[in-house]
């Protein structure tokens, strides 16, 4: 047989390879590869299917802060609105709603630094609402009523004064804008009330609790009113009716309860100091705030270990706060536990290192937690852990021991800063006579 030469005998010619398919095939195969590396990293998602973490609107977070709000738990509050605020910083209405918030969590820090931080914050908040809207009735009283709380002469000190003059400006430019805006009359009557203009004061609330009926700081400060002129038992149905309103704001009521303390009625003040704690436990917020003033009120009571107990357990809820060893330390004391007060007011005053904070809050292991606590400066708010350490140092001291010179070294700063106080003075000059031993 004859065959020609370069015939095919096992392949049919027309399916001989094109170079240009070949090149068509390597790209799709790199693409394929691509898509497909990109997938198994997060990078691409199927279509047709949704997302695994949708996308959040202003709304959502918006309304998760109104929840976080309305439940009590107001650092989540913040928290959402924080967020809400960055997907839209131009609205005021977000800006106003967390500025209050702000406000009213620093009720619930223990330090002045930490309040101070947080009303800063509600300030900075508000500055930014007036940069926007600086004729919005709504903005000028909220701004008001941020700058009055920023303006505690505990907190604000030599700038208290300017502060609160700003803040009567800002809550009379709303009324004047909105003469019957009703919570720009509540916080100006709670600027009054700072300033001791009680009879405008009371005008003014009149005024806003003829249509305020459903707003709680209108009842809120209404009870302040009430409770700064000492009508105590009408204060503390205003504080009733702004807990109808809000009734998971743990701060309304250690508000009633301390007035129902101060009435010397305090079954019923551990009622509300407990129903605090026990809002602040279900929402798994760590406050010892309600646990020493239901301590402070057993001492009261003369009932001194249960005292102890729920002092203990304050601490156990802060333990790297230098403020709530101050706290416990002076409850300790007044409930005759000086011994056990020593390490709690050392940390309060000059800090501690991990085995004295350990004493203090009676651990066992110190190396297994190793908390140290910086002391906290002398102030209107911590004069009094000073004073009672070194009355505490001189009563306790010995020969031989160096209690009388930590003493001393203590009372002599409480002596250059409060030496125009008569009331303090008498407390450092009786533990100085002990340790000079007259």
């Amino acid at each position: 047989m004859y065959i020609k030469e370069r015939q095919n005998l096992f392949r049919n010619p027309k399916n001989q390879s094109n170079p240009y398919r070949i090149m068509l095939l390597l790209l799709l195969i790199v693409v394929l590869v691509s898509v497909l590396r990109s997938y198994a990293q997060g990078a691409i998602w199927p279509p047709f299917i949704p997302t695994p973490t949708p996308t959040r609107t202003v709304n959502s977070y918006m309304v998760e802060g109104s929840t976080h709000f309305l439940a009590g738990n107001l650092e989540k509050a913040i928290g959402s609105y924080n967020l809400a605020v960055l997907m839209d910083p131009t609205n005021t209405q977000l800006l106003i709603e967390l500025a209050k918030i702000q406000v009213y969590s620093s009720n619930t820090l223990t330090t002045d630094a930490d309040r101070r931080a947080r009303l800063a914050e509600a300030l900075a908040v508000m500055d930014q609402a007036k940069a926007l809207e600086p004729n919005n009735p709504d903005v000028l009283a909220t701004r008001a009523f941020v700058l009055n709380w920023n303006a505690n002469p505990t907190l604000a000190g030599a700038n208290s004064q300017n502060l609160q003059n700003e803040a009567e400006t800002e809550a009379l430019m709303a009324l004047q804008m909105d003469s019957r805006n009703t919570l720009a009359m509540a916080y100006y009557a709670e600027i009054l009330t700072d300033q001791y203009k009680w009879v405008q004061a009371r005008e003014y609330m009149a005024q806003a609790m003829e249509n305020g009926d459903q707003y709680m700081d209108v009842h809120r400060i209404q009870a302040y009113l009430y409770e700064v002129l000492g009508e105590y038992n009408l204060a503390i149905e205003e504080y009733k009716k702004a807990i109808e309103i809000n009734p998971n704001l743990t701060f309304l009521y250690n508000s009633v309860g301390r007035l129902y303390r101060h009435l010397e009625q305090y079954d019923v003040a551990l009622e509300y100091f407990d129903q605090a704690a026990s809002l602040n436990e279900q929402l798994g917020i760590k406050d010892p705030i309600p646990y020493m003033l239901i301590a402070n009120t057993y001492v009261r009571m003369g009932e001194a270990m249960v005292a102890s107990r729920n002092a203990y357990k304050a601490l156990t809820l802060s333990p790297y706060n230098a403020d709530t060893y101050g706290q416990v330390g002076v409850i300790y004391y007044r409930a005759r536990n000086y011994e056990g007060s020593i390490p709690l007011l050392q940390c309060a005053v000059r800090g501690c290192d991990a085995a004295t904070s350990c004493e203090g809050r009676e651990c066992e292991d110190p190396e297994a937690e190793q908390i140290v606590i910086e002391g906290l400066p002398l102030s209107d708010t911590t004069v009094t852990y000073y004073y009672i350490y070194g009355s505490v140092l001189a009563g306790l001291h010995r020969p031989g021991d160096d209690k009388c010179e930590k003493a001393l070294e203590v009372l002599a700063e409480v002596r250059a800063m409060y030496a125009n106080n008569p009331t303090i003075m008498g407390i450092v000059e009786a533990s100085e006579a002990i340790c000079s031993g007259e």
